[in-house]
């Protein structure tokens, strides 16, 4: 039953990993007319970054490795609900940190090709 509830959270999780690549910036002033095509071009590129997906599997899997020891330790716990919870809160922070990272490329890239991103 606990399987039941680990897999929409996992999913969720893996979705979120994705949102920063598709941030929109806020411009100083009006957008030039190369701006749209820059944008998509640069949220491409923030979107191939797959080495962020990996540190999002390695926070998870360390997550439910520091969980499971936890789990097992505690007297009321089991090691099987502490590495779930664990991967879910290391599999958490990974996606936030590859957010994060992805909308960090977007805004570098449009900087780069010129445009004046303020966040």
């Amino acid at each position: 039953m606990k399987h039941l509830i680990v897999l929409p959270a996992v999913l969720a999780v893996a979705a979120c990993a994705d949102s920063g690549a598709s941030y929109q910036p806020i411009l100083d002033g009006q957008p030039t007319a190369a701006f749209q095509s820059d944008l998509a071009a640069c949220q491409s590129l923030a979107r191939n970054q797959r080495q962020f997906d990996k540190a999002t599997v390695g926070a998870a899997a360390l997550g439910a490795g520091t969980g499971a020891i936890l789990g097992e330790v505690d007297d009321e716990g089991d090691a099987l609900g502490g590495a779930i919870f664990g991967a879910l809160a290391g599999g958490a922070a990974g996606a936030v940190n590859a957010s994060e990272r992805r909308e960090a490329i977007v805004v570098e890239c449009l900087r780069g090709r010129g445009h004046r991103v303020v966040g």
